[in-house]
């Protein structure tokens, strides 16, 4: 499960995750869809973290990193175009959704949810709680997609050791050293914020999966 903020990576690491195998839930609103999926990597897990590590002890939590001065405009784009959708009463999105937005960012409360000192303080308050929460254990990653070797690093550590050592075999086709497979795929770049549901793969996992428990979510609460 990755607890990082909206607009950090999570499309380009779930596709890959797809890619290697894994059942991918880019977001999971019930049940169900937690337990089919290898992998949870957006909403609610930025906002419900210690919550899911509670019922799942067995987890591993990846969290996604950008430096604030790529996030915040990236970020004031995203809401841009969800807010309106976003709304308490009226807005379209799965309520787990909207619960997770407000908890991290505040929606329903202030005036501009746009304005860059907010944003900024949200940013550092999800990283101080999320850093102060999981220090010194070992089923934490902090990872920047951006840097070379991150994908590496992730599938080391949720356990892809097998995977990352065929894919790091030099070849005819593939000199050693040169791994152009182990990078991210770039994807949601621009306003572009669809590519997950455009991208197919039998393998995806839908955040509103149906399982015995119907569509019902977990019945904790947020602080």
């Amino acid at each position: 499960m990755t607890p990082p903020k909206p607009c950090t990576g999570t499309t380009s690491v779930s596709v890959a995750l797809l890619e290697q195998g894994l059942t991918v839930a880019h977001q999971a609103f019930t049940k169900q869809a937690f337990m089919l999926a290898d992998a949870v990597s957006d909403a609610p897990c930025f906002s419900d973290y210690q919550q899911l590590d509670t019922l799942f002890p067995n987890a591993k939590f990846v969290y996604l990193d950008r430096p604030l001065d790529k996030w915040l405009p990236s970020m004031q784009m995203l809401l841009g175009r969800m807010l309106v959708h976003l709304d308490k009463d009226n807005g379209r999105f799965h309520p787990v959704m909207k619960r997770s937005f407000n908890h991290c960012f505040d929606i329903w409360r202030v005036e501009d949810v746009f304005d860059e000192a907010h944003l900024t303080a949200c940013y550092q308050r999800h990283q101080q709680q999320v850093f102060s929460y999981f220090a010194d254990r070992d089923d934490f990653l902090a990872l920047d997609i951006s840097v070379d070797s991150s994908l590496a690093l992730l599938m080391a550590f949720i356990g892809l050791n097998d995977a990352l050592a065929q894919l790091m075999q030099p070849s005819e086709e593939l000199p050693q050293l040169s791994f152009p497979q182990l990078t991210f795929p770039q994807l949601n770049m621009g306003r572009n914020v669809a590519s997950w549901d455009e991208y197919k793969h039998p393998n995806k996992i839908s955040a509103n999966a149906s399982g015995p428990d119907k569509r019902k979510f977990f019945d904790y609460r947020l602080d």
